[in-house]
């Protein structure tokens, strides 16, 4: 029986994971193709993706209230389950401020950054996949390091994206628009490296 617990906590991590990487990858569909006029109807399909997130993570909390005994300090399992629920909410945000702050065109920088989140989406997809197998893992610890490199990449994507905004002028409202979603760009990888560093915690202190 505690087995069988132990095995649906990491696998509501790896649903939790799977949502997040199916946000990035819709979210970029949609800027990709972007139409100004579609956003209140893909607003409504990534919200969709986010509330399954949210589903798994209500399952997550209420096993954590109920279970005796869990494979991990209860702490680590809220921690991780609240960063990975953040991943697809940060993913979701990204198009809400496009939408609030009515832009019609994607900058190549915005792309460039959303897709280092997509490769940390994938990295923390895999990590937390092996995470049931942590102790026995040859390539948890390198793919956790990977998640971290990308976390640096996107942060020096985000400051030259930022000057860029900053040093070429133009339309203040533009200005103020594009940094709001830069910083909500950048905070995704933020997030994905938090997720990665939870597990990191948990191997270091199990092993």
């Amino acid at each position: 029986m505690a087995r069988r617990n132990d095995n649906e906590y990491f696998t509501l991590f790896v649903k939790m994971a799977e949502v997040a990487l199916r946000t990035q990858r819709l979210l970029t569909e949609i800027l990709e193709d972007f139409d100004p006029d579609k956003l209140g109807e893909q607003l409504n399909k990534l919200h969709e993706l986010e509330s399954e997130g949210d589903r798994h993570t209500h399952e997550l909390m209420k096993r954590v209230a109920k279970d005796f005994v869990t494979p991990i300090e209860r702490d680590d399992i809220i921690a991780l389950g609240r960063e990975l629920d953040d991943i697809t909410d940060n993913i979701e945000d990204i198009l809400i401020k496009i939408y609030m702050y009515n832009i019609k065109s994607i900058t190549p920088e915005a792309m460039e950054m959303l897709k280092v989140v997509g490769q940390c989406c994938e990295k923390v997809s895999i990590v937390v996949t092996e995470f049931s197998n942590f102790r026995k893992s040859g390539t948890i610890l390198k793919d956790i390091v990977e998640i971290n490199r990308l976390e640096e990449l996107g942060d020096n994507l985000y400051i030259q994206a930022f000057r860029k905004l900053y040093t070429k002028g133009g339309d203040p409202l533009e200005i103020i628009a594009w940094s709001e979603v830069y910083k909500q760009l950048e905070k995704c990888c933020d997030t994905c490296e938090h997720a990665a560093d939870v597990i990191e915690c948990v191997i270091v202190k199990n092993t």
